[in-house]
């Protein structure tokens, strides 16, 4: 075959895929912009996703074209810089966990430990605090705005979060009882120490077979409940502190709703 021949066997090929290329982008919430649609992961998924029925080789012939076309905008394949995915977040806590938690925490002889505990728990899973923010929460930091509870949540990522309506009324209880104090531990404390979140909950009097409480889980929790429930990609960004939408992809395999990671990308790109 000629090579003007097989020029126009190429065009013959392109159009096809990229009108298909486009329309399972669209399916998908991918912005419509060359950017975004050639990019190679959604190339990919295309090919593997987007053409059922087809033939290897069709489905080969169609990501040849549609890599011709991305390579002018994204560079040549080889060229992209290999993405290193983050740690897999621990799974969230089962409905019938957060119970036994909050069961937990409430059942501490201790009226300290027992407030301590709760508010691992409230504030974890409720409101998706990290620990430095947890630590450094005070009742004060706590707001009731109509029937939501409110939470300024200070650190690296300073943000409102509307805590979680199951988890409200004790949240704004707790807040109610520490006033400006603080509502982790209150007292002297070396509020800096990388484990103290940790330790304080390793030493909670509990069944060993009961769930362990940790504030990464209970983090996870938050962002799975609101994954499920579908809130927008930049609204919850901005309650979690999260940088990056790809980096809510990482949670995919804990539950269903997640926009693809092709998309979560095209929304950074966006930002």
């Amino acid at each position: 075959m000629s090579g003007s021949a097989r020029g126009l066997g190429r065009q013959a090929v392109a159009g096809p895929a990229l009108r298909g290329l486009r329309r399972f982008a669209s399916a998908r919430g991918i912005p419509p912009g060359a950017e975004f649609v050639l990019d190679y992961d959604v190339i990919e998924a295309f090919c593997v996703a987007g053409l059922p029925g087809a033939r290897p080789s069709t489905r080969g012939t169609y990501r040849s074209a549609l890599y011709r076309l991305a390579a002018p905008v994204h560079g040549e394949p080889g060229q992209r810089g290999t993405r290193f995915a983050g740690a897999s977040p621990p799974p969230p806590y089962s409905p019938a966990e957060r119970a036994e938690l909050a069961a937990i925490a409430a059942a501490q002889r201790d009226p300290v430990r027992r407030r301590s505990a709760l508010a691992v728990v409230v504030f974890g899973i409720g409101a998706g605090l990290r620990p430095g923010e947890l630590v450094a929460l005070r009742g004060s930091d706590v707001a009731c705005r109509g029937r939501q509870v409110v939470i300024r949540a200070g650190g690296s990522r300073p943000r409102l979060v509307p805590v979680g309506w199951r988890h409200a009324g004790r949240a704004a209880g707790l807040a109610a009882a520490a006033g400006p104090a603080y509502l982790f531990r209150p007292g002297p404390a070396d509020r800096d120490y990388k484990n103290f979140v940790t330790n304080f909950a390793r030493t909670l009097t509990a069944d060993p077979a009961a769930p362990r409480l940790t504030l990464s889980r209970c983090r996870s929790s938050f962002i799975c409940d609101h994954l499920a429930a579908g809130t927008p990609v930049g609204e919850l960004l901005a309650i979690t502190g999260i940088c990056q939408a790809e980096s809510l992809a990482r949670y995919a395999r804990h539950v269903g709703g997640v926009p693809p990671k092709a998309a979560l990308r095209a929304w950074d790109r966006r930002r």
